[in-house]
């Protein structure tokens, strides 16, 4: 098993180090700025290649470009992607559809579409995946088993895939400004700026894990916290002075939109 990534910029840098962490070798990187993909190949231990060669040998072609570069791209590289019928790209580039993807080859090849998080980084991402129908089951496993240290993975049909990446790819950024208000909040309160990002870190990560594993609506804890007339409530009711969740939600709604506009 051989996997390249074409692109090793945040989030397919990030991608590679996962496969990296399940494969540990046969793991091949290109981007346009050679010197930062040759930095990544001496952290991490993979191997540099060029584009055609990746796509000539690999059987997992991870692209990782930005959505306006990616038609040209498969241009230049869609003779060397003939030469190998064996190999499966894989897109993570927002608002381009796999019909898109298809359109700019000469002939029919397998393609997996993703929209992962950076969390994946650390292994606790969240990646959304389709295929088209050349895709086998075989590959299918082959690409869950090397994708397994990026975090949870879940198949979705194409349709709803732009708005699984307007919760699950563009959320952790709305995330970070929540954590990094609420410890602001409490360094106004007093506390030092470590503890209150400490408390505000772990706070969200309980709170997150209470939703997962007793399966109760996020309503129902929240009116579990807040005690009549006390300071939650109090809180709570500022944030609905401020629109927060219909902030919240306009901020996924206008992620949606955009990502449309990007394919």
């Amino acid at each position: 098993m051989k996997v390249g990534f074409i692109g090793c910029g945040n989030m397919g840098g990030a991608l590679a180090r996962a496969v990296i962490s399940v494969m540990q070798t046969n793991v091949y990187v290109n981007d346009y700025d050679k010197e930062k993909a040759e930095a990544f190949c001496r952290d991490t231990g993979a191997e540099y290649r060029s584009g055609a060669d990746i796509c000539r040998e690999c059987d997992f072609i991870f692209l990782g470009v930005k959505p306006a570069v990616l038609p040209s791209l498969l241009t230049a590289l869609d003779s060397h992607i003939q030469e190998n019928k064996r190999s499966t790209l894989v897109s993570m580039a927002a608002g381009v559809a796999i019909s898109k993807i298809e359109a700019a080859l000469t002939s029919p090849h397998a393609i997996i579409r993703i929209m992962p998080n950076t969390p994946v980084a650390i292994g606790k991402g969240m990646i959304t995946w389709c295929n088209n129908d050349l895709v086998t089951e075989k590959v299918q496993d082959e690409f869950l088993k090397i994708m397994s240290g990026a975090g949870r993975l879940d198949r979705i049909s194409e349709g709803l895939i732009d708005a699984a990446s307007a919760v699950a790819g563009c959320g952790p950024a709305f995330v970070y400004m929540f954590l990094e208000a609420l410890a602001d909040g409490g360094v106004e309160c007093g506390l030092p700026r470590d503890k209150a990002m400490l408390y505000a870190v772990e706070t969200l990560k309980g709170a997150a894990d209470m939703v997962e594993q007793t399966g109760k609506h996020p309503g129902l804890l929240k009116d579990e916290v807040c005690s009549p007339g006390g300071s939650t409530i109090e809180g709570v009711r500022a944030l609905e002075e401020g629109a927060f969740r219909a902030t919240a939600a306009g901020a996924v709604i206008a992620a949606f939109e955009k990502t449309k506009k990007l394919g």
